[in-house]
């Protein structure tokens, strides 16, 4: 979804015509790829091919100004071997924001208390969420983590201030902890792939 001065837009990955559902990419794109890579493209190769691109820090960076005003524009690659790849690193992001897999944890919440989010703060590798109980190990990189405008670990704590955090709830917190962490390592191993234009 994308808003812009009040207006949303959706971009579904499927559409439905006459009841029946349809990737939400154009056929022709699709040809156009095939004719280029001299094999099959499927529409989600497509899609995690996008995600991949969008969580490029690179693109962003050199793109900043222009998605402040519009729409992304997807730059393809000529070699289907780069695009291969990059459409594999989309969907391994795409299954982590989606939570498919739980990773060994290696935050540690050891101090026992009230569970209570006060503010939170961050400090040394801890994020305190009242005066003394704590997120330990956590790295800065991943507490200043953003997506969309908003600081992942503190919006998420900050809608839980004034209440009391449940085992489940400390143990989504502590995963999406590991999933940012992957995140940031796949994006990392994007920006490490030739895609942007001269």
């Amino acid at each position: 979804m994308r808003s812009n001065k009040g207006i949303c837009y959706l971009f579904p990955i499927y559409r439905y015509d006459n009841g029946k559902k349809m990737f939400n990419i154009n056929t022709d794109l699709s040809r156009e790829l095939e004719e280029l890579y001299k094999t099959t493209i499927s529409e989600i190769d497509i899609f995690y091919y996008i995600y991949g691109i969008l969580h490029s820090r690179i693109y962003r960076t050199k793109y900043s100004e222009f998605l402040k005003i519009d729409f992304p524009r997807i730059p393809f690659v000529k070699e289907y071997n780069r695009f291969d790849e990059l459409s594999r690193l989309g969907k391994e992001l795409s299954d982590l924001h989606l939570m498919k897999k739980q990773f060994p944890p290696t935050v540690k919440y050891e101090i026992s208390g009230s569970n209570s989010v006060e503010t939170p703060k961050y400090t040394d590798g801890k994020l305190y969420i009242n005066k003394t109980q704590y997120f330990g190990n956590i790295p800065e990189s991943i507490w200043n983590f953003h997506i969309g405008g908003y600081q992942v670990l503190d919006k998420w704590l900050k809608s839980r201030k004034k209440r009391e955090l449940s085992v489940q709830e400390i143990l989504h917190f502590i995963q999406i902890v590991e999933v940012l962490k992957e995140t940031s390592r796949i994006m990392d191993e994007i920006d490490k792939i030739d895609f942007l234009p001269e």
